[in-house]
């Protein structure tokens, strides 16, 4: 027999934000349609269109990055030629490294998948970036300053801690698992900041060799 509701649904979003009162759902109905053990996206909401919207812009601007640096002007030698002038030695080796992590990073993010591991890359990859290129120009992006580098890390790093939402792979793989908790909260900010910042601050302890300043 079919189900009707008009009460508010009783899921939530990570926000703590419940559907609009008056919503009929025809709950029988719509469950029948959907596997056995497959996540009912029960209010989906604004706030997960608008994770959405975020993670995917995001995501694929990192991933185009990366695309770039393989297959942009000049390709994989290019970067690796750009890589060996800033002080980033072997310049071959790290720039496959950033090219892969910014399309990892960044796919990983659009999807939601894992989300904390690939904002992790966002910062990893922005505080090398700052450090190495931008540092010396300052703040603002006009003069080339790592003010962009921020922008991105600090939205990367914002998604891990609000979570994914309901219209990604995070909340549609592992929403009944106990490792959801570990996706989104302080625990995703955490893995974010710190794996992040260790991965970045590593890699510029072991490689980092900035060339000497040309006299005169």
């Amino acid at each position: 027999m079919r189900q009707t509701s008009t009460a508010p649904c009783s899921a939530s979003t990570e926000g703590g934000r419940r559907c609009s009162r008056g919503v009929t759902v025809h709950i029988s109905r719509v469950a029948s349609l959907l596997p056995a053990g497959t996540p009912r996206f029960c209010c989906v909401t604004a706030y997960d269109f608008g994770i959405l919207l975020l993670r995917v812009v995001l995501g694929l601007t990192m991933a185009a990055h990366g695309y770039n640096k393989f297959f942009g002007p000049g390709g994989l030698a290019g970067t690796a030629g750009w890589f060996d002038g800033m002080g980033m030695r072997p310049g071959k080796f790290h720039a496959r490294v950033a090219a892969s992590t910014e399309m990892a990073a960044g796919l990983g993010l659009a999807v939601g998948l894992l989300t904390p591991i690939p904002a992790a890359g966002f910062v990893s990859l922005m505080f090398v970036a700052a450090w190495t290129v931008h540092r010396k120009n300052g703040f603002f992006i006009v003069k080339e300053g790592w003010e962009y580098n921020l922008m991105l890390a600090v939205a990367a790093v914002a998604i891990a801690a609000t979570g994914a939402g309901k219209l990604s792979l995070d909340y549609a793989v592992f929403h009944a698992s106990g490792i959801y908790h570990y996706l989104h909260g302080w625990c995703g900010l955490i893995i974010a900041v710190v794996l992040g910042l260790a991965g970045g601050i590593g890699q510029l302890v072991i490689f980092y060799r900035p060339p000497a300043k040309q006299a005169g």
